[in-house]
């Protein structure tokens, strides 16, 4: 099959819209949406609406304006997570300095025997290599500068400065389980031991993907799973979601103020959840999995 169709003008797409049954008030408001957003990326939104999948006819009382909405709803929760996962990634970041360059030294991360999966390991360490590359911050400049005699990389407490959150998930995740740090540093986020964080970082660091590349959260098939703790040593969540349910927000949601409970306490996290929820009255928290008693769990008192 070839594929045929053409692109079509803004106008177009509004008579489009109309005829497959959403319901458009304003013509120069859906224009003026349709011209700064794209077609494609409002179509996330508006597929739930959508009786038919194949001609793509709408339920009855579908809006435009409801698209929209759930558009601004998700645009802000997206922008709240994160600030949220900021801070859990310079919480791990700074265990992670402090803790692994105490066990073994300043250039850990260029000891391939500290290890589990040598060619994970060496991918990570050649984007970590390109992050350096290009990063433009003095301290990199100035070390690479003045040590240029130095073929290894700046110590561990410059390097990780500036990596990624997925390639510090990554590399706590490869770390061979005889490195006491990967359990102390479970152990200080109340994940008991490096069995459960490796998982709950790698989805969290998906989610970080998303909102950095302004990806859709509402209703989406989230790619990572955590693996939950049988006994958790700090208040969780009484009602677990079925592991059929992990692909949705919620069990992230509730991971992530899991860890910052320990890591920034005294945070706002569950208020400005609630008040989103209270901006957006018409969004259905369903599909992000949030149950209905949600605020009433141990985890979010």
């Amino acid at each position: 099959m070839i594929y045929e169709k053409q692109p079509t003008t803004i106008n177009d797409q509004i008579a489009q819209l109309k005829a497959r049954g959403l319901q458009i008030s304003d013509d120069s408001v859906a224009r003026h949406y349709l011209s700064n957003i794209s077609y494609y990326r409002l179509a996330g939104y508006w597929w739930p609406m959508q009786s038919d999948k194949v001609n793509h006819s709408f339920k009855p009382n579908s809006r435009f304006e409801d698209v929209i909405a759930l558009y601004n709803f998700d645009r802000e929760l997206r922008l709240l997570l994160f600030d949220i996962i900021e801070r859990i990634e310079i919480g791990l970041r700074t265990k992670m300095i402090y803790h692994l360059s105490h066990e073994h030294d300043a250039w850990w991360l260029e000891k391939p025997e500290l290890f589990i999966n040598t060619r994970e390991y060496i991918k990570t360490l050649a984007a970590i290599e390109e992050e350096l590359e290009r990063s433009k911050d003095i301290f990199i400049k100035d070390h690479l500068k003045r040590y240029k005699a130095d073929f290894r990389f700046p110590p561990a407490w410059k390097t990780l400065e500036i990596t990624t959150f997925g390639s510090l998930s990554k590399l706590y995740g490869n770390l061979k389980p005889s490195v006491k740090s990967k359990d102390t540093i479970a152990a200080e986020l109340n994940t008991v031991n490096h069995t459960f964080l490796p998982s709950w970082l790698l989805s969290i660091a998906q989610i970080r993907n998303i909102c950095a590349h302004h990806g859709r959260l509402w209703n989406k098939n989230l790619p990572g799973r955590p693996n939950l703790l049988p006994r958790p040593p700090a208040p969780w969540i009484k009602n677990v979601p079925p592991a059929s349910q992990h692909h949705m927000l919620y069990i992230h949601a509730c991971c992530m103020k899991y860890l910052l409970d320990v890591i920034s306490p005294g945070h706002h996290y569950k208020i400005r959840l609630a008040l989103l929820f209270q901006k957006y009255p018409n969004i259905d928290l369903n599909a992000l999995g949030f149950p209905a008693d949600w605020e009433s769990e141990p985890l979010w008192q």
